[in-house]
């Protein structure tokens, strides 16, 4: 089918960013402003394309291009840095610096690869962050094709945890071998699976957290108190800070950044309270 302006049928908020991509087709003279307002129509259906309704008004269907994954992965990374953009608090400018330093980089598409906790839990992070932010949720589900997605082995599974050992992936964006080339620079996308307990741990790399769903829950080292968050609550930790995240019943979704000493390895701090955690459930 064309007319879909890369954005896959089905996609929560699919419709209204295929209607914004129509207006931007619009204003390059591409498309009529009859087509457009058949767009706005069928914006309100996520489930099917333009198609319908402009056969009904004799209107002829936009001929498009095969999606250019590398077009989406830099849509990804447009809508990403604007959502960015509007989050308060420390972290944010340091890795909004970083995406603005390493952007305009060569995008080299990953081949497409299966993923379970991908394919189990990404739909339904989708469509809880499409009822607040569908552009980005569309621009996340045109380009997950083609980033790399990795379920992260590099724990000692007993210390980790099993249930994160086999419940998580993530994808770089931007990174030392990501889509887009960057030096000691991480940022990407993150997903762990409903009421997985993400344990203890710290890293040289100051971190940021922007979560996409919630809620979740978050301490700052062994032994203190859990304190359950929203989504779109931005978390810093600065360097060596020890945290800890507890999924909710939402599949935990968010955009992460390294700002530096990305390659040093994170470790894992034991705690005894992790059996009680991992039954907790929050929500």
């Amino acid at each position: 089918m064309t007319g879909l302006f890369g954005i896959p049928l089905g996609v929560p908020g699919a419709g209204r960013a295929r209607y914004a991509r129509a207006m931007a087709a619009f204003q390059a003279g591409k498309l009529s402003a009859a087509q457009l307002e058949a767009y706005r129509t069928a914006a309100a259906f996520d489930g099917q394309g333009p198609a319908a309704v402009l056969a009904e008004r004799g209107l002829p269907v936009p001929a498009e291009a095969a999606p250019d994954p590398p077009a989406l992965i830099r849509a990804l990374v447009e809508e990403a840095d604007l959502y960015l953009a509007g989050l308060p608090g420390p972290g944010v400018a340091e890795v909004r610096a970083g995406l603005a330093r390493w952007r305009d980089g060569p995008v080299t598409p990953a081949p497409q690869a299966a993923n379970a906790v991908l394919d189990a839990h990404l739909p339904a992070a989708l469509a809880a962050l499409a009822a607040a932010q569908p552009g980005l949720a569309a621009a996340i589900a045109a380009a997950r094709p083609h980033l790399h997605w990795i379920t992260y082995d590099g724990y000692d599974r007993a210390a980790i945890g099993e249930d994160f050992a086999a419940g998580h992936a993530y994808a770089s964006i931007f990174g030392e071998e990501a889509a887009i080339p960057a030096r000691d620079f991480d940022f990407g996308l993150f997903l762990i699976a409903p009421h997985v307990l993400y344990r203890d741990h710290a890293h040289a790399a100051p971190e940021l957290y922007a979560p996409l769903t919630g809620p979740h829950g978050w301490r700052f080292g062994p032994g203190r108190p859990l304190v359950v968050k929203p989504a779109h609550r931005p978390v810093w930790n600065p360097a060596h800070r020890p945290h800890l995240t507890k999924v909710g019943p939402v599949p935990f979704l968010c955009l992460f950044g390294w700002t530096r000493d990305v390659a040093e390895v994170a470790r894992v701090i034991p705690a005894a309270d992790w059996p009680m955690l991992e039954a907790l459930r929050l929500g």
